[in-house]
């Protein structure tokens, strides 16, 4: 049961002590119930992200730093504390997609300043591929299958690896790496295949989530699958926002 989710490692839905899959009779997690958790933490998303949203079309960006800062690296806290702490995951699950929301309502809206039109085609593009994904992966056209699952894992911590040399860099006066950032052809492909492989982990994640199911992980557990595609969704949305900028700041 690997992800490349962080937020969803092989060992989530162990038991530390036996390293056995921990099995309830009663109160077992369900997939309904990681459905309907995940559109509850999408709703607090959403609606977190259209009141910084409302304040920057108000008032402007001032004031929006905070929610911008205190979002990112609030919800960077919670979601660590989650991973070590997945028991707590029905509230702070809730409380990441609060703070994720508060961050991702300033960030499109600067975004969709200058290039307007740009939110609402990132969002339906990142809940497209989702509905894609999904389908194909129940119908059984893409499979989770070892190799799948460890070429996906291995892009997803070399470009985590990338953002955080970046980072690095520019945090010790250096430039970076341009072409992360550039809206050349360069940059554009390299945002791409962010995107296909941001995109990919939506499938470790469907089946993650469904061997969660099948071996009887306890019902607290629905919180921790929904908070973990949250994640994935959120990677997703930003990345496709940058992609989009920067082929639109080329025309």
């Amino acid at each position: 049961m690997r992800s490349g989710n962080p937020a969803l490692s092989e060992s989530t839905f162990l038991d530390l002590g036996t390293g056995t899959v921990v099995r309830r009779d009663a109160g077992a997690m369900t997939l309904n119930g990681t459905v309907n958790k995940t559109a509850f933490l999408l709703v607090l998303t959403l609606a977190a992200a259209m009141y910084t949203w409302s304040r920057f079309f108000t008032g402007g960006i001032e004031g929006l730093m905070p929610f911008v800062w205190g979002g990112l690296i609030g919800g960077l806290v919670v979601a660590l504390v989650t991973v070590f702490k997945k028991e707590w995951s029905p509230v702070t699950a809730p409380l990441y997609a609060v703070l994720e929301g508060l961050a991702i309502g300033a960030i499109s809206a600067v975004f969709e300043q200058r290039f307007p039109g740009i939110v609402m085609q990132a969002v339906g593009l990142t809940f497209g591929t989702l509905a894609a994904l999904l389908l194909a992966y129940r119908s059984g056209l893409v499979r989770a299958t070892e190799n799948f699952k460890l070429g996906v894992v291995a892009a997803t911590g070399g470009i985590m690896l990338l953002y955080l040399v970046n980072i690095g860099m520019r945090l010790f006066g250096f430039e970076g790496m341009g072409f992360i950032h550039d809206s050349g052809w360069l940059g554009i492909g390299f945002s791409a295949v962010v995107v296909v492989v941001a995109a990919l982990n939506l499938v470790l994640d469907f089946d993650f989530i469904e061997q969660g199911v099948e071996h009887g992980a306890p019902k607290y557990m629905e919180w921790y699958g929904a908070f973990g595609l949250l994640v994935t969704l959120v990677w997703l949305y930003l990345e496709i926002l940058r992609l989009l900028a920067k082929l639109q700041s080329r025309d």
